[in-house]
């Protein structure tokens, strides 16, 4: 029988190496990624196995401001069931049941769960939402995201390529390298206190120490004048996808237009990269049900269209089961 338990400190190996292989995983799925967090979170990730074979993991964590509710994953921009093939069909409904059991009998009377988008997926693997589907969970919000298909882009603005080539006029240059996340991260807090009145979500020791932990996982560009960082992309690279995690510029960047040229590099970079797609990340607020026009515009003339993120809760202690 398919049993669920909860995830071991000393499965951390284990756990990363099924990761690596599994259809709708990335470095945020690994215990590498979800460890930088250290006590902020009480971990509440369940393994899938049956007789001893893991078939699926599931990132998750107690939410702090509910401790009734159990999050896939609150520290991670998604969650979700990750396997390897062995949880197509029935199966994952089976899987799905199991965790729910856990999850329960642990004393949670909810699970908020944030899907995984298709464009992560090295194959497809949308079973998890069709067992929430038949579990009965709820769609609570949806955010919108802008990407870039790299082998189909749809048409380029005018005005982006003019500020692309205003850019190179003024002498922007565009370099690449983590070593320039200190000069960066002041324009992002800038960036962000002046345009959202928020801070980012990692501090400058917390980007770095996982932008040491994953060089090939995270990179960083920056556009530069005189040396200047006046612009730069945090970019978080998964099997299929180049996602722009982190987007700023400087006052100055903004009047020379350096990120037309700068995302026009990065995406460059997606592609010689073999990515399929590149993605610019979300332009929704409060929860999904504010669209920022200005900023969905922006990232769409770059040639992108919308894919969305999905968010589901399910009540634990509910009578039904996705088998059923």
């Amino acid at each position: 029988m398919m049993q669920a338990r909860f995830f071991d400190a000393g499965d951390a190996s284990a756990w990363d190496d099924f990761c690596r292989g599994a259809h709708g995983a990335t470095f945020l799925h690994s215990r590498a990624f979800l460890s930088y967090h250290g006590a902020r979170f009480i971990d509440r990730s369940v393994v899938i196995e049956r007789d001893g074979a893991w078939l699926g993991v599931i990132p998750a964590a107690q939410r702090p401001a509910d401790p009734s509710v159990v999050a896939s994953h609150p520290g991670a921009s998604y969650g979700g069931i990750v396997h390897q093939g062995r949880l197509r069909g029935m199966h994952m409904l089976h899987a799905l049941d199991a965790a729910r059991a856990l999850w329960a009998s642990a004393g949670y009377e909810r699970l908020q769960y944030k899907a995984v988008p298709h464009i992560y997926h090295a194959a497809p693997a949308q079973e998890d939402l069709y067992a929430l589907f038949r579990a009965g969970a709820v769609r609570y919000r949806v955010d919108l995201s802008s990407c870039i298909d790299l082998r189909h882009r749809l048409p380029v603005g005018a005005r982006r390529t003019r500020g692309k080539k205003k850019a190179q006029r003024a002498g922007v240059q565009v370099a690449q390298g983590s070593a320039q996340l200190a000069a960066l991260w002041p324009v992002l807090a800038d960036n962000l206190m002046r345009n959202h009145g928020v801070v980012p979500v990692h501090t400058l020791e917390e980007i770095g120490l996982l932008a040491d932990r994953f060089p090939e996982h995270i990179q960083v560009m920056t556009a530069l004048l005189d040396g200047v960082v006046e612009a730069g992309i945090v970019l978080f690279i998964g099997p299929t996808v180049m996602h722009a995690q982190y987007i700023a510029s400087s006052e100055t960047g903004y009047a020379l237009n350096a990120l037309d040229l700068l995302f026009e590099e990065a995406i460059a970079h997606g592609a010689r990269s073999g990515k399929r797609y590149f993605d610019f990340g979300i332009s929704t607020e409060d929860q999904g049900r504010v669209l920022n026009e200005g900023l969905v515009q922006f990232k769409n003339e770059f040639g992108a269209g919308g894919v969305v993120h999905e968010f589901y809760e399910l009540d634990l202690k509910g009578a039904g089961n996705a088998s059923q």
